[in-house]
């Protein structure tokens, strides 16, 4: 073939996505084949490049010359979609690769029985593509859709329109990428990528490539884990600033990690953990379902930004209305407070009876609805502490289009840059015909109660995290401090609970008082100095969970009771003990740290002492923390009431826990990279501060 166009400037990922010329390895004319319905796509997508069937079969295919092999077409190819079995791939992508082709598509899963002293088909096929500078889509994908570029690259039966639009999905899986093309609710694209196992190109590539689209407004990703996180976090740098959200439905989140069972940091992070902390961090947005997902898009994709305040919704129904202030709760939307002049506008528009309130229900007689609801909706916009307002009406058929609750909404529409949605409580009683006008004039239609209110939510941590200041990465921890625990973890050898307390220590996370004793007279002695009441634990090394051996003596008053517990413990586990000053009564607490693979140190704060098996109730962070992200995580605890005080109890010193996490933080982003795992628990909540009682630490294996 002619080696014109060698010196294309484009990027292989542009060669893809933007192909002006496309081969089909495994045409076919039989209908219902990938290779026949290929090139079915080509043509309904409006593709206006060039079109190279191939397969020796045929001489000619859907009007084009097929050729015998990719190696035999006489110009340079963008793109070859490869639809043969797994068997061929390896030699097919090598002929591709030998030809120039810059990018392919990859349907086949490139799976094979494995084979002794042979890598797998897999790391075969993607040394094969970055030798040759290929960008490859797949495999186990269902390829992708350029809207804007009139490219479908796909074997599977798309609508015969699909109008551009601003939404980039990513997916790996191929059913979810068919089944938002298919939507009927106004969710529009301007690319479609169904990603598969992503051989070479990855996420993160096509979030880069989805970002430099101006058309861009938001960005949808189906996910089940993120290969590249470096080029995933560099591209979140990109969203913020372009503010660009990124909705993300991350599957898998039950799968528990079983490479840290010593750590309870460890198994409470599990393999979720990391992207629940990359997440928050970077301010992506998770949904749990795809309505979820669609109703958050089509919120996103309005263009417009919460401000200040929280939601305020109008209703024809009192029955729904409580409903959705139930479901508020549910979903964690805050419901705005409104102001009095507000109140009294809208009590003059309201027939008898009817409460000026938020939420609003606007219904009595039916009588002047129309200018009714109008003034509420005015009303409700025009409060300072209304960031955006819900129209949850049920979007059955409008009985009057012209003063009907549509034509309400979209009389006011135009005259804010306030946040507005129509939403419906029923989506399978919504009227497709009617709610298409709210699509026309760009406007959202949210399609569940739950799903709705949780795109709200989303709406305003968008805006809550881009009011956050960036973290000032630079320690405060001195430099002979971080170097010297940094040999000494880099040793590899275990620490005692004493030399894990001077390490938290070291970061400026309280510690109890202790000393380390061999004999009797030594921990009467070491208990006297501290202060009755003690605790003595089991300082033998190797013994890492001392509660599981019955290691811990707690609340000696008197010498006579450390003579007691010193003969139990000696007797049973050494003579090696720690004695502990017994810290002030609280609510025990739980910080820690662990490593992920891929992404790090991670931060952990959680529910202490035993709650921190049974309710796993942890927030994660990527580290360094300041204090606003700090006390974000501890406020987001389900145990996070205890620290206010119940029962009688006084309240903790919040601000001092909260010290401690950014403590904590400090001390894994300076030294994660020696530890495998840290758990400080309980790290006891008290009126006059936090104090760490037991500490694990773990370091990194070799």
């Amino acid at each position: 073939m002619s080696t014109e166009g060698s010196s294309d400037a484009r990027t292989p990922l542009e060669r893809m996505l933007e192909a002006r010329s496309v081969a089909v390895i495994g045409a076919s004319a039989r209908e219902g084949t990938a290779g026949h319905q290929t090139l079915l796509e080509l043509r309904k997508g409006g593709f206006d490049g060039l079109v190279y069937p191939v397969n020796p079969k045929y001489e000619e295919l859907e009007g084009s010359r097929c050729y015998p092999s990719i190696g035999e077409i006489p110009h340079p190819v963008d793109l070859a979609v490869i639809s043969l079995a797994n068997s061929l791939l390896e030699e097919t992508l090598s002929a591709c690769a030998a030809a120039g082709v810059g990018s392919a598509v990859i349907y086949a899963s490139g799976f094979e029985e494995p084979r002794e002293g042979i890598p797998p088909l897999t790391e075969r096929l993607t040394a094969i593509a970055r030798n040759a500078g290929m960008a490859v889509c797949g495999g186990n994908c269902m390829g992708f859709v350029n809207v804007e570029r009139g490219l479908r690259a796909t074997g599977w039966y798309e609508p015969e329109r699909i109008d551009p639009g601003s939404i980039a999905f990513i997916s790996h899986s191929g059913s979810v990428f068919a089944a938002l093309l298919h939507n009927d609710r106004g969710l529009r694209f301007n690319v479609a990528i169904s990603s598969g196992q992503e051989f070479v190109t990855t996420t993160a590539d096509y979030l880069h490539y989805a970002l430099g689209l101006e058309s861009t407004r938001a960005i949808g990703l189906f996910i089940e884990t993120i290969r590249d996180a470096a080029g995933f976090r560099d591209a979140m740098v990109v969203a913020n600033e372009r503010d660009v959200p990124v909705v993300a439905l991350k599957v898998g989140r039950e799968a528990l990690s079983r490479a840290l069972v010593t750590s309870h940091s460890g198994a409470l992070a599990g393999e979720d953990g990391a992207y629940e902390a990359l997440f928050e961090a970077d301010g992506v947005l998770r949904v749990e379902t795809l309505d979820e997902m669609g109703d958050t898009l089509a919120l996103f994709v309005a263009g417009r930004r919460a401000g200040p305040g929280a939601l305020a919704s109008i209703h024809d129904s009192g029955g729904e209305r409580a409903m959705l202030v139930d479901a508020a709760a549910t979903a964690r939307v805050p419901l705005a407070s409104i102001a009095r002049e507000t109140t009294d506008r809208i009590a003059e528009l309201l027939d008898p009876g009817l409460p000026a309130v938020n939420p609003l229900d606007v219904w009595g007689t039916g009588k002047d609805a129309f200018a009714i609801i109008n003034g509420c909706e005015r009303a409700l916009l025009d409060d300072p502490g209304v960031a955006a307002l819900a129209f949850a009406v049920d979007l059955t058929t409008d009985d009057d289009p012209e003063e009907g609750f549509i034509a309400s909404f979209l009389e006011v529409w135009p005259e804010t840059d306030k946040p507005m949605a129509m939403l419906s409580n029923f989506a399978s009683g919504i009227s497709r015909p009617d709610v298409e006008r709210l699509h026309e004039a760009g406007a959202p239609v949210l399609e569940g109660t739950l799903t709705g209110l949780a795109a709200f939510r989303h709406l305003f941590a968008h805006r809550d995290h881009r009011l956050l200041a960036p973290v000032d990465a630079t320690t405060p921890i001195p430099s002979e401090v971080r170097n010297r625990w940094a040999e000494r973890l880099a040793t590899g050898q275990p620490l005692g609970e004493r030399e894990s307390l001077t390490l938290l220590s070291a970061f400026g996370i309280p510690v109890v008082p202790s000393e380390v004793v061999e004999s009797l007279d030594g921990a009467v002695a070491a208990a006297e100095r501290l202060g009755f009441p003690v605790a003595l634990k089991t300082a033998e090394p190797g013994i890492q969970h001392k509660s599981e051996v019955d290691g811990v003596k707690l609340a000696l008053a008197d010498p006579s009771a450390v003579e007691a517990a010193y003969a139990d413990l000696t007797g049973r586990l050494g003579p090696r003990v720690l004695v502990e000053e017994m810290a002030p009564p609280g609510v025990e607490m739980h910080l820690g740290v662990m490593r992920d693979p891929q992404f790090g140190p991670l931060v952990i704060v959680a529910a202490g002492g035993v709650l921190v098996e049974i309710l796993r109730d942890r927030r994660l962070g990527l580290p360094p923390l300041d204090l606003v992200r700090a006390r974000a995580l501890a406020d987001r605890l389900q145990a996070r009431p205890l620290l206010d005080g119940v029962r009688g109890a006084p309240s903790a010193d919040v601000d001092a826990f909260v010290r401690a996490i950014v403590g904590m933080s400090w001390l894994a982003h300076d030294l994660g990279e020696h530890l495998e795992a840290l758990d400080a628990n309980p790290v006891i909540c008290g009126s006059d501060g936090c104090v760490a009682v037991d500490v694990l630490v773990i370091p990194r294996r070799s």
